[in-house]
């Protein structure tokens, strides 16, 4: 039996399990750190566009996307506002600063004049050319008091002003309408400013050598209040320099002849700046507000016509004082920031009506838009526009119905 027994030994040990032998893992790489490196913000902060909602739970946005089916998707078509004229696709002789039909389309391949005009004190009025301006702007300067920028498009005008000193809104107002623009003064910094602007190959001014210029002798005004210029003299430097080109306008202003909801009786609208009150006034024979400043009808002076705009905007924006000062009457006052981008609180005044919402301007190129509370267009009434500018918080508008 001793063969068994050898065999059975045999069995058993071929039986056993070899030697195990550990697997080569090779380490882990360390970590690399992801270094973020902060943007610097541009002058203008641009408000970003509201973040992308996702998915609550864990799922990493890659493993989501996988299971989006590979079919374009068409979007819901938006049905058109019957009678609304823009924001886009605006025709040939239509002008997307007013809305308006203009007898010749050649005025609209012009550039845009945006042209700096005093508003105070009351000698300076009656100014020249506000009347043809296709869009105003009045906004505080110093002290108290007002400043105008007017914006000439469609429509020419001789003389313009009286013409004066730049302010910090107005490295603004002409990258919204890419235009020109005309002034006479500014203090040391925003005179530099205004050299390094995207826009100074559009700037005209004495303070840099240029004319286009010219007095009006009053023997009741001071020497700074006699300088005047004309779109034709403006226009005339713009094709020496090769300016003189139709506007690239980023975005659009809607208009609409009527209405698309009814807003609140306003018959009057009285703004009160700190130096000086502004009062509109609804004239319901041609659907336009005339003004009144300081308890006067603010006249034209090239026509001797009250002032009359189709939309009165009132605009709210933050305002915030510089480092630096725009003269030295009192102590010195130093220079304003308006600060006209991101979005904030608007009211418009047209046909005798109130409409409040929302102003928005995201593009640095971009002009003012607006929508109402809901989010829906808010459309100016086709023709000229004066906006009204106030700081955020303000009290002293006061509404007539």
């Amino acid at each position: 039996m001793w063969w068994l027994l050898a065999m059975l030994v045999l069995f058993l040990s071929g039986c056993q399990s070899p030697t195990a032998v550990s697997p080569q893992i090779s380490p882990l790489p360390a970590a690399t750190s992801m270094v973020t490196e902060t943007a610097v913000l541009p002058t203008v902060v641009v408000t970003p566009p509201p973040p992308l909602i996702v998915a609550t739970n864990e799922t990493s946005i890659e493993a989501t996307s996988t299971l989006l089916p590979d079919v374009a998707v068409e979007p819901t078509a938006v049905p058109p506002i019957p009678g609304l004229i823009g924001p886009d696709n605006f025709p040939a002789n239509v002008n997307p600063l007013t809305g308006e039909t203009v007898n010749d389309p050649a005025v609209l391949a012009r550039r845009p004049l945006a042209v700096k005009v005093s508003n105070a004190p009351a000698i300076v009025r009656p100014q020249s050319g506000l009347n043809n301006a296709d869009l105003m702007f009045e906004h505080y300067a110093e002290g108290g008091l007002t400043r105008f920028t007017a914006v000439f498009y469609s429509k020419d005008a001789d003389p313009i002003g009286s013409v004066r000193s730049g302010r910090l809104i107005d490295l603004e107002i002409p990258k919204m309408y890419d235009a020109g623009f005309a002034f006479s003064g500014a203090s040391g910094p925003l005179k530099i400013m205004y050299r390094e602007a995207p826009f100074f190959d559009r700037v005209i001014s004495p303070d840099y050598g240029h004319g286009g210029f010219f007095r009006i002798e009053d023997p009741n005004k001071a020497f700074e209040h006699t300088l005047f210029t004309s779109t034709q003299n403006l226009r005339w430097i713009l094709d020496q320099r090769g300016q003189n080109r139709p506007p690239q306008f980023s975005n659009g202003l809607a208009f609409r002849a009527e209405p698309l909801a009814p807003g609140a009786p306003a018959r009057q609208v009285e703004i009160g700046y700190q130096g000086t009150n502004v009062l509109w006034s609804y004239n319901e024979g041609n659907g336009r507000y005339s003004r009144w400043t300081d308890g006067n009808p603010h006249l034209d002076a090239n026509s001797n016509q009250q002032l009359n705009f189709k939309n009165i905007i009132v605009l709210a924006a933050h305002h915030e004082e510089s480092d630096f000062l725009e003269d030295f009457v009192g102590g010195g006052h130093y220079s304003i920031q308006i600060q006209v981008w991101g979005e904030g609180p608007v009211s418009i005044f047209r046909d005798g009506q109130r409409f409040d919402g929302r102003w928005q301007r995201n593009d640095p190129n971009g002009m003012l838009t607006f929508t109402d509370l809901e989010g829906n267009i808010l459309p100016l009434a086709p023709g000229n526009s004066f906006f009204q500018i106030v700081p955020l918080g303000f009290d002293q508008l006061l509404v007539t119905p």
